[in-house]
């Protein structure tokens, strides 16, 4: 490794991502435009059946991104208003049946999404059910739901079990309940796309999918591990999210060690975003999707980097499940709890003060969408662990698709001088 550190430069894996998505984006909106069936999907709901059966799907929250990162959520959340509904209703869930229901084709990216073969949500927060059925009026498109039942003792180390002993952890019953809804859904799949069910084949691909969240999680640890942080967050998300669109393919496999590579030779050759890494900083909750940029906001000015984000630790917390011999159980365990292990108290609170001391984070911005029930309620006890553990939180109510109310201006100078209390760190 080289005495000094050179600048980071952009990652070629990030290039060849968003290059493959950008492609797959445009045969994707060929194959819905040309009348094929395709599924609108919520994030919680286990896409891996869908993506087995060949059912192509357009996920919710992905949807809503990219509406966002137009420049139109400002336009359709003042039509939300207009329409009545109430204040409170979560953006990140509500803004593609907004724009369905806005209902100029015109303005929305595609021209508009046509009517899918079927809705799938997972009832995972208050709103999502409401949010889709109204989806299925509007389109008369079906509706399959998820149950979503709490656990009654949930274990703040969760993710010490999650890989192995996913049955201790979530429970017979609920898994049982999983299970059966998912073979429902298969039994319903098998009907629309006229393709069996091959659970030995299953296995294969569920078993890809745990090689690929293996590779992110030794790119993560050597993240953590490293001197400086090598990479932005900026480029660790689209490095993360879109392999994980495309779990379990071959290409995906293949970019998921690619980037693993070029973070290793980063690290290898002294390569850190920040020459002058003074302080390290973790962004807490969905992406800040049209203002992306602010992730390098507080390099040059404070020597400030962002080192962690959800989506690279959580692909293998999150996903890694072993299946013991029987991998629908296994993705049964995936989904079971995925939304409440990133949001929720107990589950949330324990597994960001582990993420914040293995990446050595001095300062936390905590984004709460006060609109979001289910992403924003539970955040202060996740706010009072990390401050009991000696991080710095800073809370920023805004949202990660609602422009109206970010400021950055304001932002940055909050966070600025906050910043400017840091004392240097010592590793």
């Amino acid at each position: 490794m080289s005495d000094t550190a050179s600048a980071a430069g952009p990652l070629a894996s990030a290039k060849a991502a968003t290059m493959y998505q950008r492609d797959w984006v445009r045969g994707l909106r060929e194959t819905i435009k040309s009348g094929a069936h395709y599924a609108f999907v919520n994030a919680d709901t286990p896409h891996e059946l869908f993506h087995f059966m060949g059912m192509p799907i357009v996920t919710n929250q992905w949807w809503s991104a990219i509406i966002a990162a137009k420049q139109l959520s400002e336009h359709y959340f003042d039509h939300m208003e207009t329409l009545g509904y109430h204040g409170r209703l979560a953006r990140y869930s509500s803004l593609p049946l907004i724009a369905e229901l806005e209902g100029d084709r015109e303005r929305q990216p595609w021209g508009g999404l046509p009517t899918p073969a079927i809705l799938c949500a997972r009832q995972s927060a208050d709103d999502h059910q409401k949010i889709f059925s109204l989806w299925s009026e509007a389109t008369g498109a079906p509706l399959f739901t998820f149950s979503s039942p709490a656990v009654p003792d949930p274990a703040p180390d969760w993710w010490l079990l999650a890989r192995n002993d996913w049955e201790t952890l979530y429970g017979t019953d609920r898994l049982d309940l999983m299970v059966g809804e998912m073979r429902e859904l298969i039994g319903i799949l098998e009907d629309m796309t006229g393709r069996r069910f091959d659970e030995d084949a299953f296995a294969r691909y569920t078993e890809a999918i745990n090689t690929q969240e293996e590779i992110f999680d030794d790119a993560a640890n050597r993240i953590a591990a490293a001197p400086k942080c090598p990479i932005r967050i900026s480029e660790q998300i689209p490095n993360v999210m879109i392999p994980q669109w495309h779990r379990g393919s071959e290409w995906a496999l293949d970019h998921a060690a690619a980037f693993r590579d070029e973070v290793t030779e980063r690290i290898d050759n002294g390569v850190a975003v920040c020459e002058d890494e003074r302080i390290r900083m973790m962004w807490i909750g969905a992406g800040l999707w049209f203002d992306t940029g602010f992730y390098s906001a507080f390099e040059e000015s404070h020597g400030a980097v962002f080192a962690w984000s959800m989506y690279l630790p959580f692909a293998a917390d999150g996903y890694i499940r072993y299946d013991h011999g029987d991998p629908l159980r296994a993705l049964a365990a995936r989904i079971v709890s995925m939304n409440e292990q990133l949001h929720q108290p107990p589950w949330v609170n324990r597994w960001l003060v582990e993420q914040a001391r293995k990446f050595r984070i001095d300062v936390a911005l905590m984004l709460i969408p006060r609109h979001d029930r289910f992403s924003g309620h539970g955040s202060l006890f996740a706010k009072k662990a990390l401050e009991d553990a000696g991080v710095r939180v800073i809370e920023v109510w805004s949202d990660m698709v609602d422009q109206r109310e970010w400021d950055r201006d304001a932002m940055y100078r909050r966070i600025a001088d906050v910043l400017d209390t840091m004392p240097a760190r010592r590793d």
